[in-house]
Order: C-alpha cells, then sequence, then structure tokens
C-alpha cells in the first residue's frame, strides 16, 4: 500500500537523525522537526487507509485527531495520549520560535514518538497482511 509504503520511508530517515548534531545546529534541528511533521502526516493518513480496508465505520473520512480515536477504539494504537501530544505537537511545531519549546520537541521525538511510529508501522503492516489473507481466503 503506497501510503503505508510512504510512511515507513519517512520514519526509515527520522530514525536516523542524529539528535547530538542537532543540539548544535539549528538548520539540521528543524530538519528533524520537518521529518517529524512529514512522517506524522503519513502516519495518519495509512491508519486512515488501513482503518478503511478493515470497514472501520467513521475513517472514510475525518481528521487526525478523529482518526487517532478511531485507531485507539479498534486497537490499532495502544496509546491515544502519545498520538494526542504528537498531533498537538505536529500542529504548534510550525509556529515554534521558542528554544526551550523546540529543545522539549527534540526530545519527544527521540524518547517517546519515534517508537510510536515504529510500533504503528508494525501494527499497520499485520493488518495489511490481514486483508490481503482475507482477501484470498
Amino acid at each position: 500500500m503506497k501510503k503505508y509504503d510512504n510512511f515507513v520511508n519517512c520514519l526509515e530517515i527520522l530514525k536516523t537523525a542524529d539528535f547530538d548534531m542537532a543540539e548544535e545546529n539549528e538548520i539540521y534541528r528543524m530538519g528533524i522537526v520537518g521529518q517529524f511533521n512529514l512522517s506524522f502526516e503519513l502516519a495518519w493518513k495509512a491508519l486512515q487507509e488501513t482503518l478503511r480496508l478493515h470497514s472501520v465505520s467513521g475513517a472514510e473520512s475525518g481528521s487526525p485527531l478523529e482518526i487517532i480515536k478511531l485507531a485507539y477504539a479498534n486497537g490499532f494504537i495502544d496509546d491515544a495520549a502519545v498520538w494526542q501530544v504528537m498531533l498537538k505537537k505536529r500542529n504548534s511545531s510550525t509556529h515554534v520560535y521558542d528554544e526551550d519549546e523546540v529543545e522539549e520537541l527534540m526530545v519527544l521525538i527521540k524518547d517517546s514518538f519515534i517508537s510510536a511510529f515504529e510500533k504503528l508501522s508494525v501494527t499497520l503492516k499485520d493488518k495489511i497482511k490481514e486483508t490481503e489473507e482475507d482477501s484470498w481466503g
């Protein structure tokens, strides 16, 4: 599935981020923030598409928050709080000029968000495979 593949490719780039370099280099730091934003965007869209594949009611349309809530309610993600923080940080990161906020975001990306993306990647892979198996069955 194209949306899933795009998400995984973007995540692989984010996972290579050098957070030590980001401490010293503002352009590099903003690059990580940009890659996080793109990863989030691709993640929720891949999540929405996978929910649709599973015929989850309400997944046809919806905001990222609505899709996150549906995903949690249907067992596609298990930590809605992390995803809601992620959404909030994604929404505010385009207007972040305060260095303390940027530092907080970098810590969250490194310590929480990448692992949440990785868990989602595995879950989506399994859920997509289920729908492929069902179509052969």
